[in-house]
């Protein structure tokens, strides 16, 4: 048995670092292959009848050689260099963690019919569906939002909630305005006895649901007190509705003389409420009035009554300003280009200067990561080793963030390969040199038997 569990053994050797070659050679081949995982074998010993504690008859001690058997290994776990690209959405991720993603061909099925794949890189480009793919066919998945840019709640144990993201190209899209700070100043000499008692107006742009430039009149008429009285720090804001032309209300705003509060409102009244819609209504703490104009509601900050709070609309000195006055909102644009920030947040650019958050990015971990099956294009699929699957918000818990314009780079180090080959192709030769001498050794014991 001894010379031929030498051969077996021998041939075993040949097969378990012809094994070996085969891993050198994928990661040479994937040295520059982004997201690459570099792949190795474990070699470990075989026994055959438990030869450490056999013994020969005559009592000597025998061995039968048992050889070695391989197992492929993959160290996804590991971390490739990731470096900057000219692209927003290559994507890479800074630290633990896998981007979800599916193959193209199972898009427009069913949800549930949807393959579901990691991969921890991409350079993804939008296809002519609109879909962000790979050259490799893989698309990315990722959380819709809502219309006003949220992310609605979702599985994070489940990728049900996952969608292809996919991108509208002749899409034209609108942000509606949701806020107008008043940083104005009133002139607290208009409100003297003798002033003329001259309105102030502001005239603030703002974009309706549809994307169309309204505007929203604020007059500001002062209380001109009578000869010899005080200054009365006094005036009438009545709001207007260009759109419609309809008042939204009329209030009266008297502003402090206290010391350290000079000049801030000390108390907003409302006179009118105006139409239904439009009309708006005052909170003294936060000093923000709401002006609702049916199906879209405009937050106005003016100031707050309270000596601590914001503020905003002032009444000092002798001059009118309201260079100050800002607000959101942009005209209806065309799609322009995608982004994605550190949180896995997508958004959508426009032509008009504004961006939409599309969709939310997660990133995808398993307790091991290196028991997920090796899938083509550097992509893998949950299995029973590497456990199930959880879904974190980018840069929470045990991942890491995710980087737009970058890339993983292989895992391969091509000189620790090259020195492996060499050690692979002496135990190869050496693995052959003992199956010719088991054959030599066998030719001499046939010819001792003539």
């Amino acid at each position: 048995m001894g010379i031929s569990s030498s051969m077996n053994a021998g041939v075993a050797g040949l097969n378990a670092n012809a094994n070996k070659l085969g891993t050198i050679a994928d990661n040479i081949a994937n040295s520059q292959t982004n997201g690459y995982k570099r792949a190795d074998v474990d070699f470990a010993s075989m026994t055959v009848n438990d030869a450490r504690t056999s013994y020969a008859i005559g009592g000597g001690r025998s061995y039968t050689a048992g050889g070695v058997t391989t197992t492929a290994i993959f160290n996804i776990e590991a971390k490739g260099a990731v470096t900057g690209t000219d692209n927003a959405t290559d994507i890479a991720i800074s630290g633990r963690g896998m981007l979800p993603v599916t193959s193209i061909a199972s898009v427009g099925g069913n949800a549930s019919d949807q393959d579901l794949m990691l991969t921890s890189t991409g350079s993804f480009d939008i296809n002519a569906k609109g879909y962000l793919t790979t050259s490799s066919g893989l698309v990315l998945l990722g959380w819709a939002a809502n219309a006003n840019g949220t992310i609605p709640a979702q599985p994070r144990d489940s990728a049900s909630g996952l969608q292809p993201v996919r991108v509208n190209l002749s899409g034209t899209a609108a942000l509606p305005s949701s806020e107008i700070v008043v940083n104005a100043n009133l002139p607290a000499t208009a409100t003297a006895a003798g002033s003329t008692g001259d309105a102030q107006p502001i005239n603030v742009e703002y974009f309706d649901n549809l994307g169309a430039a309204q505007t929203l009149s604020m007059t500001f008429t002062p209380t001109v007190p009578a000869a010899g009285n005080p200054n009365s720090n006094t005036w009438t804001l009545d709001i207007v509705d260009q759109a419609t032309g309809l008042s939204a209300g009329s209030y009266q705003i008297v502003f402090s003389t206290a010391s350290g509060n000079a000049g801030n409102i000390a108390s907003v009244t409302q006179l009118a409420a105006g139409a239904t819609p439009p009309s708006t209504t005052y909170d003294a703490t936060t000093g923000e009035m709401s002006l609702q104009l049916g199906d879209q509601a405009i937050a106005i900050q003016l100031g707050s009554t309270d000596a601590a709070g914001a503020h905003h609309l002032t009444q000092l000195s002798s001059t009118f300003s309201s260079s100050g006055v800002t607000k959101d909102g942009n005209a209806a644009g065309t799609f322009t280009g995608l982004s994605i920030d550190e949180k896995g947040l997508l958004s959508a650019s426009y032509s008009t200067g504004f961006s939409r958050v599309i969709y939310q990015i997660p990133v995808a971990d398993v307790p091991n990561l290196n028991g997920l099956r090796v899938l083509d294009n550097q992509s893998y699929a949950v299995s029973s080793e590497s456990g199930p699957l959880f879904l974190y918000d980018a840069g929470t818990g045990p991942v890491g963030g995710i980087e737009g314009f970058a890339l993983e780079q292989s895992t391969t180090d091509t000189a620790n390969e090259l020195t492996q080959l060499i050690q692979t192709q002496r135990a190869y030769s050496s693995n052959a040199k003992i199956i010719q001498t088991v054959d030599e050794m066998m030719q001499e014991t046939t010819n001792l038997k003539r």
